[in-house]
């Protein structure tokens, strides 16, 4: 008797110090940071039991991310590796993102390629000026594009050309949103939202078990037209990146040229593929693929993912009659928040 006495006290006691312990919890604070990196916005939306700011040690970690993968500044590691400094040598940030460019680029047989940066400078869409562009000069830069000429070799990249540039547009943005992903990771922080110039992860849920909503755009006639909602994603854990050929492009002679380039025939892309949306577990993958999904374009793609199921996306595209049309696979369907799917997979 004594014993039973003994142990319904000290589960009382137990209970009375959990039920303590629930009362001055602390509930997690919402925190929200914003700012600029790599020419565009950022801006981090987190659930965290510390309110201490972490923006000043994000801000730093980006600006360390541009010193390895920015072409725009003389100076970053990849900048230095195009101009040839024998000195060079690729840091971690550099081998993870180029080692992802190598295994994307096999699997699309090329669609996506680092190597692609002279024609995007020559075409305008780069830090050079765009040249009176003609065949004789893509013909020219042909034969500096393509991933199987460069390697990475004991931290050092090696060329087939020296005159071979390569570039981490399509890709570096995405992987900036994993490496601030992994620094909230490392400090405890319990849910998060990040965006990188439209490039996203979200880990976990809200504190009320909410998903987290991710807008995808709606394509515009004009690059300055205002900008609407497509659709809306219920992400958790997930990553999302879209690409489109309506936000950068330019018009000559009544032709619309789009910042994409083909890197099988040196000319920007020409089909109907308006915008592709990937989702991936981790941001540096999906935005990869959405950009080698824009240079294959729909019937391209489509057939790609007959071969490759693991992949959800979501493409906007122009009908023949003009009209703006969509399809997605199963399971991108299955997070849109909307109910009437008439066109998935």
């Amino acid at each position: 008797m004594k014993s039973f006495i003994r142990k319904t006290s000290l589960f009382s006691l137990f209970c009375l110090i959990l039920l303590a312990s629930c009362r001055h919890r602390k509930e997690p604070v919402l925190i929200k940071i914003g700012g600029e990196t790599q020419g565009t916005y950022y801006a981090i939306t987190y659930y965290h039991d510390d309110s201490t700011n972490l923006q000043p040690s994000i801000d730093s970690l980006l600006h360390r991310f541009d010193s390895t993968a920015s072409t725009y500044k003389p100076n970053s590691i990849i900048s230095r590796m195009n101009d040839n400094d024998p000195s060079v040598k690729a840091d971690e940030m550099f081998t993870t993102i180029f080692q992802k460019a190598m295994e994307v680029s096999e699997k699309t047989n090329g669609a996506f390629d680092i190597t692609v940066g002279p024609l995007v400078y020559a075409w305008g869409f780069g830090l050079a000026n765009r040249m009176k562009m003609n065949q004789h000069i893509v013909d020219s830069l042909m034969p500096l594009v393509g991933y199987h000429k460069v390697i990475l070799d004991s931290s050092k990249l090696i060329k087939t050309d020296p005159r071979i540039r390569i570039d981490f547009n399509a890709i570096a943005q995405g992987y900036a949103v994993d490496v601030v992903g992994a620094f909230l990771d490392s400090k405890g922080v319990q849910s998060y939202l990040i965006d990188i110039g439209g490039e996203v992860l979200a880990r976990r849920t809200k504190p009320g078990g909410e998903k987290w909503s991710v807008a995808i755009e709606k394509p515009t006639k004009n690059a300055d037209d205002e900008r609407t909602i497509q659709e809306v994603v219920l992400l958790q854990d997930m990553a999302i990146s879209t690409s489109g050929s309506y936000r950068k492009f330019y018009e000559e002679n009544g032709i619309r040229y789009s910042h994409t380039i083909d890197p099988s025939t040196g000319y920007p892309v020409k089909h109907s593929l308006l915008s592709v949306s990937v989702l991936a577990k981790d941001c540096m993958t999906a935005d990869a693929y959405a950009t080698a999904f824009m240079v294959m374009g729909l019937e391209k793609s489509k057939a790609f993912l007959g071969k490759h199921p693991k992949f959800e996306v979501y493409f906007i595209y122009t009908a023949t009659d003009g009209s703006m049309k969509t399809y997605y696979t199963k399971g991108f369907g299955k997070l849109l928040r909307k109910a009437d799917r008439g066109n998935s997979q």
